[in-house]
């Protein structure tokens, strides 16, 4: 016998209805008995399935109690410790073993890597943080507390010499041996707090937004690939130039290149000190060879060899020249985009019109103040609009064109027209002094404007990766997140180069974003656990390929890795 329901018309009928074979053997039919409308059963039904059950001497299972744990985000820590293996950095595991740490140093190092790269916070942060993510394999570090990731910052900075020794053996397949063009630079990171520890790397210095701050400044060396070959601290009122060469030995040191083409920034070094670069010899024997952006201050040393360019070559074009001519036995580059200099020409003459009119303005209220005409307010003096204007004018950094005479005792400027002509001369030109033969003026060009990679990665660490502003105050802990830091700029310019290698227009943080959506689910169903990945979408499993990450499971432990 089985439960049947039946249609008549727009109803519906529960019936109980017996299968039987007629004398000829054919399968039939038969109501025994019919329940009533199914919308209408409720209780009734239960009475009726109790009893059956008491009849039969059987019992009804319990309603299963179920209990779900919060989901967390997974697919993106998984894809940042796939690469994390892959990359070799789970060798960081033999450097601490055998020391007196009795915690996961190598796991702990790896998960402030990687909140880095998720979610940088604090390292209190990292705390709540591991609460959000299931991190492949945390079996070891369940137990984390705020001194663990302290110490593992200690042991780092301890063994740094021995962690860099490694990283250098992980990156030093990837550098080209025959030429090898290095990107320098540097940059500073605000720090805070107070106290000053002996040997303390906080210092008060000129940062690059332009104010004094108290900071460190952090060096970093790049290929031309835009990947991280070494990082250096520094006290944060060092000067950037005598940081150049202490850097060139240990990449010489480390990496197996027979030449080196240094790309240096305006900001970096100056042209004066060119003696000085041309004197270094690598251990091969070659010379260093550098490209050198001269500084926009010191453009107007060049007038006398841009003018005939300007006539000759630029002033007509339309599209970007290249040139190059010689300066001081070294070659000097020179490259115009007109589309650029007229961009510069408008908004200078636009900052001069804006001057103008408030001069106009300042000199109206003058000349109604002479005339008797009263106004609300403090009486304008010749000075105080003199000053007024000189001001706005240094705001528009114009000084140089815009001359206001601040000791006359008469309100009064000038546009200078030959300081006008000497900028609109510099418009649009970049200049390069280069003592390399072998690359044309377009490859020196072009060597110089990849440096804004390096740009690009300082801004990696400064928004997506957060380096600062640093709250530590101990020098060994500060150079310990710097290296924290780097190792997860090192992965992810690793997601950059495989994601165009692939064709994606993906960035790493977009990439990760779209990872975290994986999430790993837990729930207890009559107190045994049960668990669980989210479905992962086709976009997501494209992502993981470009990355050239395995799909994730639930069943991976690091501790194994």
């Amino acid at each position: 016998m089985y439960v049947k329901i039946t249609k008549s018309g727009p109803r519906k009928y529960v019936q109980l209805v017996e299968a039987y074979r007629d004398e000829n053997g054919r399968p039939k039919q038969r109501t025994i008995a019919s329940l009533g409308r199914l919308e209408k059963l409720s209780d009734e039904l239960q009475t009726v399935i109790d009893g059956l059950c008491r009849i039969t001497g059987r019992t009804l299972p319990d309603k299963p109690e179920i209990q779900f744990e919060s989901a967390r985000a997974m697919g993106n820590v998984w894809a940042l410790s796939e690469l994390w293996s892959q990359l070799g950095f789970d060798q960081l595991r033999k450097i601490f073993r055998g020391t007196r740490h009795s915690i996961h140093i190598e796991a702990l190092i790896h998960i402030m890597v990687l909140n880095r790269l998720a979610e940088p916070d604090s390292k209190l942060g990292v705390l709540r943080w591991l609460e959000t993510v299931s991190l492949p394999g945390l079996q070891g570090v369940e137990n984390v507390d705020h001194q663990h990731l302290l110490r593992a910052m200690d042991a780092l900075s301890d063994r740094q010499d021995e962690v860099n020794d490694t990283v250098t053996g992980l990156l030093r397949p990837l550098v080209d041996q025959d030429l090898s063009v290095v990107f320098y630079d540097m940059t500073t990171i605000r720090t805070e707090g107070h106290s000053e520890p002996a040997d303390d790397l906080r210092k008060y210095g000129l940062s690059k937004e332009g104010c004094i701050k108290q900071q460190v400044m952090l060096g970093i060396v790049q290929t031309a690939d835009g990947l991280p070959l070494h990082h250096e601290v520094f006290e944060g009122n060092t000067a950037e130039v005598s940081t150049l060469m202490p850097t060139l030995k240990k990449i010489t040191e480390r990496y197996p290149v027979t030449r080196i083409v240094v790309v240096a920034d305006r900001g970096l070094l100056s042209i004066d000190n060119l003696k000085e670069l041309q004197s270094v010899t690598l251990p091969s024997g070659l010379p260093l060879e550098f490209v050198l952006a001269v500084p926009g201050r010191r453009y107007g040393d060049f007038k006398e060899i841009l003018e005939p360019l300007q006539q000759s070559l630029f002033a007509e074009a339309a599209e970007e020249v290249i040139t190059e001519t010689k300066w001081q036995d070294l070659r000097l580059v020179v490259a115009h985009d007109p589309v650029r200099a007229a961009e510069q020409h408008a908004a200078r003459d636009k900052k001069i019109a804006v001057l103008e009119e408030v001069a106009e303005q300042l000199a109206s209220k003058l000349d109604q103040q002479d005339d008797g005409a009263k106004s609300r307010g403090r009486k304008l003096s010749d000075g105080g609009a003199s000053a007024t204007l000189y001001k706005k004018v240094c705001e528009a950094k114009l000084a140089k064109i815009v001359k206001v005479d601040l000791k006359s005792s008469l309100f009064c400027y000038d546009v200078d027209p030959v300081a006008l002509q000497k900028a609109r001369l510099m418009d649009g030109k970049l200049l390069l002094v280069t003592n390399t033969t072998d690359l044309s003026s377009a490859g020196v060009v072009a060597r110089y404007k990849s440096l804004a990679d390096i740009e690009r990665g300082f801004r990696v660490l400064k928004t997506e990766i957060e380096i600062g502003p640093i709250y530590h105050r101990l020098p060994k802990r500060i150079k310990a997140h710097a290296m924290i830091c780097f190792i997860a700029l090192i992965l992810h310019r690793v997601m950059r180069m495989r994601l165009r290698a692939a064709g994606s227009d993906y960035s790493p943080e977009r990439a990760l974003e779209q990872l975290e959506r994986i999430q790993h689910h837990k729930a207890h169903l009559n107190n045994n656990p049960v668990e669980g990945l989210s479905t992962i979408s086709s976009e997501q499993l494209s992502l993981l390929a470009m990355l050239e990450v395995k799909k994730p499971t639930t069943t991976h432990d690091l501790s194994t890795m």
